[in-house]
């Protein structure tokens, strides 16, 4: 017990010394700030050299940001191979963002036309199984109906049962066609990427 009270006033004692250096910081950075800002209105700081930012960066004026300035008739020529390289290159970049606009475009009229499929597809069989589910309950539904005519339903289910599993089919396939152009769209998307 001996042992934890003193310890435990080690702590208190140690955390004391440090508060006391702390308090003895008064000072805000505001007044320090404020202080520094007075020194340099008094005179007794240098002043500083001129600090650009947005506000006051030159805008008619060229900047010379690493090195000498190069020689007056070599820059106008190379001003001019510049300008005429930049031009070149805004040119062939323009085309080339024309070119993978058209034929972002057409992937994506291919898309939507095949969306637009899969939706009449989906649509086509939600109805035949609608009709198919009418059909087997009307017939379940009366017995005389059923001991009469057996055969008929018979043959009819199956008739609707096939329906359904051609447009099944059928929509399934449209659905990977459209997972496969998916894929060669972004494949085609990559590749024009590559080339810049």
């Amino acid at each position: 017990m001996k042992r934890m009270a003193y310890i435990w006033l080690a702590g208190v004692v140690v955390a004391g010394m440090l508060a006391v250096p702390s308090g003895a910081q008064s000072d805000s950075l505001g007044d320090y700030a404020r202080s520094i800002r007075k020194a340099k209105d008094d005179g007794k700081l240098p002043a500083s050299t001129k600090k650009y930012d947005n506000d006051n960066l030159p805008k008619n004026e060229g900047l010379s940001v690493v090195g000498n300035a190069p020689d007056g008739d070599k820059s106008a020529e190379d001003n001019a191979a510049q300008k005429t390289d930049e031009s070149a290159d805004a040119k062939d970049t323009d085309e080339k963002s024309k070119e993978k606009q058209k034929a972002e475009d057409e992937w994506k009229k291919k898309l939507d036309a095949q969306k637009d499929q899969i939706d009449l597809l989906s649509r086509e069989l939600d109805v035949t199984q609608r009709e198919y589910r009418l059909r087997a309950a009307t017939f379940y539904a009366d017995a005389g109906d059923r001991l009469r005519n057996s055969a008929a339903w018979d043959k009819e289910d199956a008739q609707y049962k096939q329906q359904i599993a051609d447009k099944q089919k059928a929509l399934d396939d449209a659905k990977k066609q459209l997972d496969d152009m998916q894929e060669e769209a972004r494949k085609a998307g990559d590749k024009s990427s590559d080339q810049k």
